[in-house]
């Protein structure tokens, strides 16, 4: 075993959360520039962690929030024929945890890259999902896999319930505003919201599901043709139907309103929703700065700026 690095980055829904788990499509979006990084170097004794959501030995990590990836190195080990192989395992990551922006598949995907290539072997993308799967179902139980299908793609990704994540065009023009609202996501409690919604008033609530997947649909031809405007435009429809199923907050409204105001094309949440990040459209790089600025005047405590047009290696990030 030598030192060996991995990566990954963040992912978020661009449409079609919620509408999904019904069976309409969602597009799912890598962004490159919220890195993380894994790191597994050698040492003389022990198996210990560093990292900014678990820091100490391996072994003590069963019962922790860090349980899953613990139980996800130790089969890595295992599979290399190393169990007892002393080391340190140091995570960097510019993502939030509980932000909807898969923080636990991302660490999953770059720890599974790192330990390949400390041990010198390459891996194809099926091998790293795999491997991600083992951490995720301890952690979120069963996984939808979208979250480990992104933060390992180079392309967005098409989601459709029961079938594989498959890559779609990618956008090359506007730029992206993600805000953290600075509340965690409740996806669950969001889940049920809408689950009760179908329940009191099955009617509006179908209709809500089928129109966010006809937005969905409009929004990857949108993508193909590189038409941000109407794209912004589809997102900001698409928060009306999110809130009509009740998932959007006040805070996230505020926001909303704020990035809207500021000159975003659209404005909606993504992910779960009750908390997390808003995600906002902007057609040039300069309105993209004023709404970050705008937003973390609002409020919000963190901000990025993607890039269509460029993706550079790093994303820009506001504190």
């Amino acid at each position: 075993m030598h030192t060996g690095t991995g990566t990954s980055h963040a992912k978020i829904i661009m449409i079609g959360e919620h509408a999904v788990v019904f069976g309409e499509p969602a597009i799912a979006l890598p962004i490159p520039t919220i890195r993380l990084r894994a790191t597994v170097t050698p040492a003389e004794h022990g198996q210990s962690v560093t990292s900014a959501f678990y820091n100490g030995s391996l072994a003590d990590a069963t019962d922790t929030n860090f349980s899953g990836i613990a139980t996800l190195v130790r089969q890595l080990l295992r599979n290399f024929d190393a169990p007892d192989q002393p080391l340190t395992l140091d995570i960097v990551s510019d993502l939030p945890p509980e932000r909807g922006m898969g923080s636990s598949a991302a660490t999953a995907i770059a720890i599974v890259r790192a330990f390949y290539d400390a041990f010198g072997q390459d891996i194809g993308r099926p091998t790293v999902l795999r491997w991600a799967d083992v951490s995720e179902r301890i952690i979120h139980g069963n996984p939808s896999g979208i979250d480990a299908a992104t933060t390992s793609a180079d392309h967005p990704q098409w989601i459709i319930k029961g079938q594989s994540p498959r890559p779609i065009a990618s956008l090359h023009r506007g730029v992206l505003v993600i805000a953290d609202s600075g509340i965690q996501g409740q996806t669950r409690a969001a889940v049920t919201a809408v689950t009760r919604f179908r329940e009191q008033d099955p009617e509006a609530a179908n209709a809500a599901i089928h129109a966010l997947g006809q937005l969905t649909r409009q929004a990857a031809v949108t993508i193909t043709n590189q038409d941000v405007v109407e794209l912004g435009r589809i997102m900001g429809t698409a928060q009306e139907y999110l809130a009509q199923l009740g998932v959007s907050t006040p805070v996230l409204e505020r926001l909303i309103t704020v990035a809207n105001g500021a000159g975003s094309l659209g404005t909606k949440l993504t992910g779960g929703g009750m908390g997390g990040c808003i995600i906002a459209m902007a057609p040039d790089l300069g309105t993209a700065n004023h709404i970050a600025q705008q937003l973390q005047l609002a409020g919000a405590p963190q901000t990025w700026i993607h890039n269509f047009a460029v993706q550079p290696t790093r994303g820009e990030k506001h504190a």
